[in-house]
């Protein structure tokens, strides 16, 4: 079989089925603001687990990690450590109580709408703060995704950079648009199972070419004698550093708003179980991956000039060219995921934190459907200019997104469902100091040992530090919530109980 005709018969496939339910979930739905950016808060412990995971880990998984793994060893384990712990502390401290504050505090839809809500903000300060954070970094975010499948269609099919995102773009839009967050979510948890495969497959596969697990280790030791060094050139300073990735979790608005859709706070323990099971497969088999590439490459005398293609080396020497499209539709799965969540996020804000409070306040459910969806296509047009140059400096912002979303809104969220005593200044000032610190810390230009302050201490560690004291100081300060704001507080504690 012709490699390039097998490859695109599996991708072709992979295409028409997220349009397909993309399109079942556009009849399954209902019609309404809930429906189509919550999925009517209906979504099963398995969906919400592997979606939420699936849009949490984009090409990082497939590309990043095992690149990583490939050119440092052992030392990026602490990474895939500090993550693990985020997310399953994210499951535990976030996912039930978020699940039933939102719904307590006038039924929030967004995480702004959580925000204004909980807080009972009536000067939307904390909605538009919130929803400027989210549409600008989110935007960017987008373009950074896109940029990844346009370079994936370039490198591995031979097609133009531009023709690429306008594919991956295309597809992304077409089941996003109709079918809003259950078509994402049910797209989502295809994705995951496919990432999961692949994740599994690749390095067995890998390790078996060159001899077996035993063999592989030994050659990848003799090949770099580092490769097992857990501490390989890194302080404890970095360490701590590499597991900080861990406190971006509770901060990110493509994952947890899953926790908000979640059926039942009944099945957040059964969606625990799944999305860890799955994460922790799925991050040793990217660290394999790695691994066993470290040998393959030495014992075969191939040359690889970027760490990160490890993935795509694998899927084009070691698989039958429909193999082959399977395993880049999984890159693309991981890619397509993360861009669908991001384009969801930001539409719903742009439409209930922008348009509604700021245009029509009597909007109908079914208008607001309408604008959801003409943000979504509105979103991707503006992250396709952004991508259209390869090498858009717009990259180096997006690096940082996980430190600025973790530090302005990580903090925010788990004092808000933790702490009834906190207050709308607070969490206004904790949110904007979190969101500064980061950009400071990146950009002010300081050093930290002669070397850049955030090569040597990532961001997010002073930046969710600044916003954890900052939040509670000034809640201390200032006036204590309302009884009626704490009386919801204590509603959300008894229905947990």
């Amino acid at each position: 079989m012709n490699v390039a005709f097998g490859v695109w018969i599996s991708l072709a496939i992979y295409f028409l089925l997220m349009i397909a339910i993309g399109v079942y979930a556009y009849f399954k739905q209902k019609n309404d603001v809930e429906g189509y950016m919550l999925g009517g808060r209906n979504l099963g412990p398995a969906v919400t687990a592997l979606s939420a995971g699936a849009s949490d880990m984009s090409g990082w998984l497939l590309l990043g990690l095992p690149g990583y793994m490939y050119a440092s060893g052992v030392v990026s384990i602490w990474i895939a450590l500090g993550l693990t712990i985020g997310a399953f502390a994210n499951y535990l401290i976030v996912a039930p109580r978020l699940r039933v504050f939102t719904e307590v505090v006038d039924n929030a839809i967004t995480l702004p709408d959580y925000f204004s809500n909980r807080f009972h903000d009536t000067s939307h300060l904390l909605r538009i703060m919130s929803a400027v954070v989210i549409i600008v970094f989110f935007t960017v975010y987008t373009a950074a995704s896109l940029v990844a499948g346009g370079k994936l269609f370039e490198s591995s099919l031979g097609l133009s950079y531009s023709l690429g995102l306008w594919v991956t773009a295309g597809v992304v839009v077409a089941y996003t648009l109709f079918g809003g967050f259950l078509a994402v979510s049910l797209t989502d948890f295809v994705q995951g199972v496919i990432m999961l495969i692949a994740m599994i497959l690749v390095p067995i596969v890998a390790f078996t070419e060159i001899g077996g697990v035993g063999e592989g280790l030994a050659v990848a030791k003799m090949t770099n004698p580092q490769v097992f060094n857990w501490t390989n050139g890194v302080t404890l300073a970095g360490i701590i550093s590499l597991m900080a990735w861990g406190f971006g979790y509770f901060g990110q608005p493509h994952i947890i708003v899953r926790f908000m859709a979640i059926r039942s706070v009944k099945d957040v323990p059964v969606a625990t179980a799944i999305g860890m099971s799955w994460m922790i497969v799925s991050l040793i088999g990217a660290l394999m991956v790695g691994l066993s590439g470290v040998a393959y490459i030495a014992k075969t005398g191939m040359s690889l000039n970027d760490p990160e293609t490890i993935f795509l080396v694998f899927s084009q020497v070691l698989f039958h060219p429909l193999i082959s499209g399977f395993l880049l539709a999984a890159i693309l799965a991981a890619i397509m995921s993360t861009i669908s969540s991001q384009l969801l996020v930001v539409s719903s804000s742009l439409t209930r934190d922008v348009y509604k409070l700021f245009f029509d306040k009597e909007a109908s459910e079914s208008r607001q459907v309408l604008v959801g969806r003409l943000s979504v296509v509105l979103v991707a047009i503006v992250a396709i200019i952004l991508a259209a140059d390869s090498n858009s400096s717009v990259l180096k912002l997006v690096s940082h997104a996980w430190a600025g979303f973790g530090a302005a809104f990580g903090p925010l969220v788990i004092l808000s469902l933790m702490w009834k005593r906190m207050n709308r200044n607070g969490a206004l000032a904790g949110m904007i100091v979190g969101a500064l610190t980061v950009i400071v810390w990146v950009y002010g230009g300081f050093e930290i040992g002669g070397q850049p302050a955030n090569d040597a201490i990532y961001s997010i560690l002073p930046g969710f530090g600044a916003s954890f004291m900052t939040t509670i100081v000034v809640s201390l300060m200032t006036s204590p919530p309302k009884d009626f704001i704490v009386g919801r507080f204590e509603q959300m504690e008894k229905m947990l109980k």
